[in-house]
């Protein structure tokens, strides 16, 4: 027998409660990239076409992976969606549009457009998913939820982009609807149509094509970048602006997580549906925000995706520590036991019936007669 002390689970370098996205690494490394060799002249064409190319690949495949009965089946629990999507498409963008007193005392004009594009764009699903399981909420409304704000978004995000950033975006001319409908809307509604055919494909392939999505959408920072270091865009933003930058996002982000979960209070939602509620309807997505915005701003996008860039950083970690306190909580448990309880009731139901049935058995055997 070995007389070597067992050593236990090593300490990990970081906290559990404070995640480092390994992807917002990567896209700090791609800014930086970009920003000591980025693409210009020829080269730079092409790799705008390239993204372009991204852009729609990106879109076909979110149509692709939706399935339409899942969301079909969802509108059951229409009023949780009714609520994160009101929190995301209206309470944010009211928060977004009050924030223009901060300029240009505290937010250049530049970076408030990117606050105010950030306050537009959908929730995510992956991380609302994520918390809502670790918390113990609801997760199928979560999963619901998610997916109802980015398909809405699809629509929802260009068109308030539209009005309310005016020509910062582009403007809300022909000639961006048509972008929007080209690069996004069609690829969408294609991948949807042949969702019959290449479904299954896709989810055979999940981890390699989610390596194409990540990719796609580093390629879309880099162009973006590139044409801000070419333009001189950078020379505008001071690091103490970066700073009251994420100040702002922070209180942003504060309110947000406090009106979701008390508002869902006020509104009659229990704890499970609450949960969700907060993390489906605080959260901004990354991946859905950058190739919106490289088509709608064009040549600006660099610094209209550094906030939703700074914010999504921030909201990974302030809710993973929500979600594990909410873990925690008394009610939490008393949730967690009386599922407990209610299982087990159903099963011991289930053995009573069953040794029931299997002693009426006996009893008409006994009393039938001998062959």
């Amino acid at each position: 027998m070995s007389s070597r002390t067992p050593r236990g689970p090593r300490r990990p370098l970081l906290p559990s409660w404070l995640p480092i996205d390994p992807y917002i690494l990567a896209l700090l490394g791609t800014v930086g990239l970009a920003a000591l060799l980025p693409a210009s002249g020829a080269a730079a064409t092409g790799v705008s076409g390239a993204a372009t190319a991204a852009v729609a690949l990106l879109f076909f495949l979110y149509g692709a992976r939706l399935s339409t009965r899942e969301a079909l089946d969802g509108l059951k629990h229409w009023r949780l969606h009714g609520t994160v999507l009101a929190f995301t498409f209206v309470v944010f963008p009211l928060l977004g549009l009050a924030a223009r007193g901060l300029v240009p005392t505290v937010l250049t004009p530049d970076l408030y457009g990117g606050f105010l594009f950030l306050c537009l764009v959908p929730s995510t699903i992956q991380s609302s998913i994520a918390f809502t399981s670790i918390a113990r909420g609801n997760v199928p409304a979560a999963i619901c939820a998610g997916s109802f704000s980015s398909l809405a978004g699809i629509l929802v995000t260009p068109l308030l982009a539209g009005v309310l950033l005016g020509h910062s975006a582009g403007g809300f001319s022909a000639d961006s609807l048509l972008k929007i409908v080209l690069q996004l809307l069609v690829p969408f509604l294609a991948g949807q149509l042949l969702r019959r055919w290449v479904g299954g494909f896709l989810a055979r392939h999940r981890k390699v094509l989610g390596r194409v999505d990540r990719g796609s959408i580093l390629l879309v920072v880099y162009t973006a970048f590139s044409e801000g270091m070419n333009r001189g865009v950078w020379h505008l933003v001071t690091p103490a602006r970066l700073g009251l930058l994420l100040v702002v996002e922070a209180a942003l982000l504060a309110v947000m997580l406090g009106l979701t979960w008390y508002g869902a209070k006020r509104l009659g939602f229990g704890r499970s549906d609450r949960i969700a509620i907060q993390f489906a309807g605080s959260k901004k997505s990354l991946a859905a925000g950058l190739p919106m915005a490289s088509v709608l701003f064009g040549a600006q996008a660099s610094l209209a995706v550094l906030p939703l860039m700074l914010f999504h950083q921030m909201q990974l970690m302030v809710c993973a520590v929500i979600a594990r306190r909410r873990a925690r909580d008394p009610e939490a448990a008393d949730v967690a036991e009386a599922a407990e309880a209610t299982e087990a009731t159903e099963v011991a139901g289930a053995t009573d019936v069953t040794e029931a049935e299997a002693g009426a058995g006996e009893g008409r055997r006994a009393g039938a007669p001998a062959a």
